[in-house]
């Protein structure tokens, strides 16, 4: 099977989005599938085209940036020509060129194409973000129309998103692919050397610096914990400058109040470190207003670590499966440091062996959900043409 992954960024990106397509891609490519990759060439210091893993990427050049987006005028011709070699497209939203690739799938054959839906797309307030949420929703919506199946992250997910509730009889929810290493004793011991930690109480997040994952709430349970946890630190791992928001630059006044209670690692490629980064955190919040599933919380659990989420369709659903922390009201800042003091004073009762949480969240099980939603598009295309082989 010949499939075409069709995303705006991809490696060395470092998003859970990339790495979601990157991980399906490369284990298509290893069960004996070929896997290319279409997507922008954010930055010019990349190739135009090269293997990454054995999956084949072509990145075109980007002119115009829109928010998050990027406007790549040769995409049309790329993409007419890269969905005649390939038996199937895989669209990832949100995709500004969503609807022109189903359109050119369309007259390629009718070519198949299934679409896996990364989250509703939710900006900053301001009018111009509106105009491009409306406008973003229109192009999936006519992307959704043509294709065979839409993949959501969870039933919870799809059950409350704007966008998938009119092709609900498309959906088909598969968790997003998880893998990490075991964590290493001595790394988790250097890494609490390197940043001051040692002896600390550690409260981690992992994740963009963005206003949708609400960072800041968080920060403001600072005050609300100290006195109970001394040597309390909030510690997060990744990007936290940001090239189309500036919401780390909004809450620099809260976080210089918090003085040296609060540390930024940065953005952790090493999937070692980042599972150390795990290990060593106490408890891994993710407060965000917006998220459909939250791929930090199940690498943490399965470093040992557990969690506590906001309710929030899609991300409360790692909790909810397998009990490893706690669930708490969006946006209540006092909530959430109660959970996180419950968490942190019994500790053990929130502990889960990593068996059964791999038994739930697993590359290959992901991999294998994939593989089977994409040979059910290429039979039915087969069927429809009169060649079921």
């Amino acid at each position: 099977m010949r499939v075409l992954y069709v995303l705006l960024y991809y490696l060395p990106h470092c998003t859970g989005l990339t790495l979601h397509v990157a991980r399906i891609a490369e284990a298509m490519a290893r069960r004996g599938h070929s896997s290319t990759v279409l997507t922008a060439r954010y930055n010019r210091a990349l190739p135009a085209e090269e293997w990454i893993n054995g999956v084949r990427v072509v990145r075109l050049p980007a002119f115009l940036r829109i928010s998050r987006g990027m406007l790549m005028p040769t995409f049309p011709l790329a993409a007419w020509r890269l969905i005649g070699e390939h038996d199937l497209v895989s669209i990832h939203t949100p995709l500004l060129e969503a609807s022109l690739v189903t359109t050119w799938a369309r007259l390629r054959e009718r070519k198949p194409v299934v679409i896996t839906h990364h989250g509703d797309l939710v900006l900053p307030a301001g009018w111009f973000n509106r105009f491009i949420e409306f406008v973003m929703y229109r192009i999936y919506r006519a992307a959704a129309r043509y294709a065979t199946a839409v993949i959501a992250y969870s039933q919870d997910y799809a059950d409350h998103s704007h966008y998938l509730l009119p092709v609900m009889p498309k959906v088909r929810p598969i968790y997003p692919p998880v893998t990490i290493p075991r964590p290493d004793p001595d790394g988790v011991a250097a890494l609490r050397r390197a940043y001051g930690l040692e002896g600390k109480r550690i409260v981690g997040y992992a994740g963009r610096f963005v206003e949708e994952k609400r960072p800041d709430l968080l920060l403001r349970t600072v005050p609300l914990l100290s006195a109970r946890f001394p040597e309390l630190r909030v510690v997060f791992a990744g990007e936290y400058r940001i090239r189309y928001e500036h919401f780390y630059e909004r809450c620099l006044p809260l976080i210089e109040s918090l003085d040296d209670r609060v540390v930024f690692l940065g953005l952790i490629r090493d999937p070692q470190v980042l599972a150390n980064f795990y290990a060593m955190c106490d408890v891994l919040v993710l407060p965000s207003g917006t998220e459909c599933f939250g791929l930090v919380q199940a690498e943490a659990m399965l470093c040992g670590t557990p969690v506590v989420v906001s309710d929030t369709p899609g991300a409360r659903e790692v909790v909810r499966v397998t009990g490893m922390g706690e669930i708490v009201p969006r946006g209540d800042v006092a909530a959430l440091a109660e959970a996180i003091a419950r968490v942190l004073n019994d500790r053990s009762r929130y502990i889960q062996p990593p068996e059964r949480i791999a038994a739930t969240f697993s590359l290959e099980g992901t991999v294998t959900a994939y593989e089977e939603v994409f040979q059910e598009a290429l039979a039915a295309w087969k069927e429809a043409r009169g060649n079921p082989r």
